[in-house]
């Protein structure tokens, strides 16, 4: 039997470049009016026993060259447990070769494990439904999808939640997904507690239309909506346009944009140290919830990740430094890896879901306790 590979569902993307019985080679399709790809998720359907040989070409291109060493392709057999695959990756030749003996008729590969649309629908709803939950459609993307907003707690600090700015960073939902389980949850007391404090404003997905056609980084403009928060536009990025505008009504003194790194095999934050109007305070804060994270929780940690910007030199077209000049607030960017935790590695998961949820859950205490 030869096999069958395909990719026309929610968030699927790659391209059958050829078959040969239980081997192909594969490439992945660029985000639409862009140059970004690294992205895959596809299904190959197969024999029991068949020993599969996948290879997938002109990875020097991608966008993150440096993400394919060391980095080995999410599977599941269920779409409901994810594990890893024996993956190896030839630099020389742009290739990533995946090896394995299929367990089941059809085996399912993705960059890493896929938080689709109807997962997306079915967390909305069932947040929405919760007791003391406000919901928010605070716009639409280009193609028409709603930009969802779940709020709750009584208190008067205003904090955003936000992620999948970039939709191939699916990690960042299933953060969300552990962040609102969280604070719904009526016997949590750190939860309790947070929605004494604070009116939590979160968005789990700003790029509903990049995730459900299989995009890394772009909406369906092929913008990158983490470069647009100087200047969004209804044509460009209403996606963002729609979250500033509401954030502008609310007010904002602690925000999270959640992300995923292609390359460094770590949990780490990202700040605003290079805004041009820092406030007495600002920084301390933001470096003591780095500070009391990495305390909480193993899997965080302040060694490996990006280089600080000069004093007055920040991007201000990125949200975590917008909303600090924008507000005075404590933004930050939090970064998951797609491959795994350098200094707790799982060699059957590697970073994960179910890993995912419970730093969301780290991050939620650690703020109860700095405020």
């Amino acid at each position: 039997m030869t096999i069958s590979i395909n990719a026309a569902f929610d968030s699927g993307n790659i391209v059958v470049d050829s078959v040969d019985g239980t081997s192909a080679r594969l490439s992945i399709r660029k985000d639409r009016e862009s140059d970004f790809y690294q992205w895959f998720h596809f299904r190959v359907a197969c024999n029991v026993g068949d020993e599969l040989d996948l290879a997938i070409g002109g990875l020097a291109g991608s966008a993150y060259p440096d993400g394919w060493p060391g980095y080995a392709v999410c599977a599941s057999s269920d779409r409901e447990h994810w594990f890893r695959l024996e993956t190896s990756y030839d630099a020389a030749a742009g290739e990533l070769a995946i090896r394995h003996t299929a367990e089941s008729p059809i085996l399912w590969l993705a960059y890493f494990a896929p938080y689709s649309m109807e997962r997306h629908h079915d967390l909305i709803a069932s947040v929405a439904e919760c007791e003391a939950v406000t919901y928010r459609c605070l716009g639409t993307s280009l193609e028409g999808q709603p930009i969802d907003c779940i709020e709750l707690g009584t208190g008067r600090t205003q904090v955003w939640l936000y992620a999948r700015q970039h939709p191939g960073e699916s990690m960042a939902e299933w953060w969300m997904e552990g962040a609102l389980e969280k604070l719904v949850d009526p016997a949590d007391p750190y939860a309790r507690s947070l929605r004494q404090k604070c009116r939590f404003h979160i968005v789990p997905n700003m790029n509903p239309d990049g995730s459900r056609r299989g995009h890394l980084r772009t909406n369906y403009a092929g913008v990158n909506l983490n470069r647009e928060w100087d200047n969004p536009t209804a044509e460009r990025s209403p996606e963002v346009l729609a979250v500033r505008n509401a954030m502008d009504e609310s007010g904002v003194d602690w925000a999270m944009d959640v992300h995923g790194d292609e390359a460094i095999p770590a949990v780490f934050l990202a700040g605003f140290e290079g805004i041009k109007s820092l406030k007495p305070g600002q920084m301390e804060k933001y470096k003591a919830f780095e500070k009391a994270l990495a305390a909480n929780t193993p899997d965080f940690q302040t060694d490996l990740g990006y280089a600080e910007s000069a004093p007055g030199q920040a991007n201000m077209s990125m949200s975590t430094t917008q909303l600090a000049e924008r507000f005075g607030a404590v933004s930050m960017t939090l970064e998951m890896p797609f491959k795994d935790n350098r200094d707790l590695p799982d060699p059957v998961q590697g970073w994960s879901p179910e890993r995912s949820k419970l730093l969301a859950h780290a991050c939620l205490q650690t703020l109860d306790q700095l405020l």
